[in-house]
């Protein structure tokens, strides 16, 4: 008889945050992964990812509960220049064919003023792993589409240096600096869709 009150107990207060968790998935067809880089010292090359997959797991009682997991599909690179593609796809670069995902899982989620976050994860990328933080606007207002989902969105920004993830390839250029620079700045731009909660388990047939 302890033991059940005590289960009912921890059950009652353990409600309400089961009550204001929420999970959402990332609408790849309607979401983007941007990259912008400097090309020749003279102008900024930019590039985009598939979205493959992503959860957020929101706690609306606190955000910084939250939890955020995303994948990147690394093959379908594209920077509107076939060539140039494939050249990245290669091992010099991504080596897509050994390293075909780029995956973020946070380990902190920090507010950083109204509507504003600071989420901090280890972002996978060319077999290397290392910490980054992304400057997160959102979540947005939730809104209904014509179909019944609710929606939210986020954007993210971040910048890294690609040699710490073992991207280091590059050509010196004759009047000095080189090809490719080493900074890459990173845009998000995600929309959300709301999942239902589990089904309650049927109850028994009467008999």
């Amino acid at each position: 008889m302890k033991t059940s009150m005590k289960s009912a107990v921890a059950l009652f207060f353990a409600l309400p945050s089961i009550a204001l968790a929420s999970t959402w998935k990332v609408d790849d067809s309607h979401s983007s992964a941007g990259f912008s880089v400097r090309h020749m010292m003279v102008s900024n090359v930019t590039g985009s990812f598939n979205v493959k997959s992503g959860t957020v797991n929101l706690d609306d009682k606190d955000i910084t509960k939250s939890k955020v997991e995303a994948v990147l599909d690394a093959s379908s690179v594209n920077t509107g220049n076939a060539k140039r593609d494939e050249h990245l796809k290669a091992p010099d670069f991504f080596d897509t064919a050994k390293f075909p995902e780029i995956t973020f899982k946070s380990t902190k989620v920090q507010k950083a003023g109204a509507g504003k976050l600071k989420v901090t994860g280890d972002l996978t990328m060319h077999g290397v792993t290392k910490p980054v933080v992304l400057d997160v606007t959102g979540p947005s207002k939730e809104s209904k589409d014509p179909w019944g989902n609710t929606r939210t969105g986020v954007t993210a920004s971040t910048k890294l240096n690609r040699k710490d993830f073992g991207l280091a390839y590059n050509q010196a250029l004759e009047t000095g600096g080189v090809a490719v620079g080493e900074e890459v700045t990173v845009n998000l731009d995600l929309s959300l869709v709301k999942q239902a909660d589990a089904a309650a388990p049927a109850a028994a047939d009467k008999k």
